[in-house]
């Protein structure tokens, strides 16, 4: 995804550094578009909706960039950026279509399959496929937290300031997504048993 040049340089510059500076709109979009780029994938964002997405995600934060102070840190405001125009989207699409499936996918974490047996890579994919399933099976704020938590290594406290959740709902909803994520993996090993 490729903003327009003049959209990208049209945010005043300040000194990095600077007591009080803030970043630019290039900075920003440098530093962190691959990382809301691979959580819109993990938020559940298909591939042809992810520039959409990412495009208005950057034309808020364009807009906003001049007004708002930066208490925490810049990755947890853009990453809530990202979630509630996921979760608009999301609305969005169930509107129009209230059965389609959201793909939980992160390919760009997996290795390079194309260098490991073709046994290997197949039980990699099977493995993805099913804890893409068990995420996709937890309502959205707990996949959220549990995404920001164990993917993205946010603190409680940065979670929060993503979320507008706080503390307290942070540890709860991240709680109940390692308890629902292990119950599914009990389950699965279970039936993985009976069929041996």
């Amino acid at each position: 995804m490729m903003l327009s040049r003049r959209l990208r340089s049209s945010t005043p510059a300040a000194p990095v550094g600077a007591p009080g500076a803030r970043p630019t709109f290039d900075e920003l979009y440098d530093a962190h578009v691959d990382v809301l780029w691979r959580n819109a994938r993990r938020l559940g964002v298909t591939d042809d909706a992810i520039d959409d997405v990412l495009q208005q995600v950057f034309l808020i934060v364009h807009r906003r960039l001049s007004e708002v102070t930066m208490t925490g840190s810049e990755k947890a405001w853009l990453l809530g950026v990202l979630l509630r125009v996921v979760r608009d989207h999301k609305r969005s699409l169930r509107r129009k279509s209230p059965h389609r499936f959201f793909a939980v996918t992160d390919p760009e974490t997996l290795p390079d399959e194309r260098a490991r047996p073709p046994d290997e890579s197949l039980a990699r994919a099977e493995a993805a496929a099913l804890v893409r399933r068990w995420l996709a099976a937890l309502d959205d704020d707990k996949r959220e937290v549990f995404i920001l938590a164990e993917l993205e290594q946010l603190s409680a406290r940065e979670i929060g300031e993503a979320t507008g959740a706080n503390q307290s709902t942070v540890y709860s909803r991240l709680r109940a997504a390692r308890i629902a994520l292990e119950a599914a993996a009990a389950r699965h090993r279970k039936s993985e048993g009976r069929r041996s």
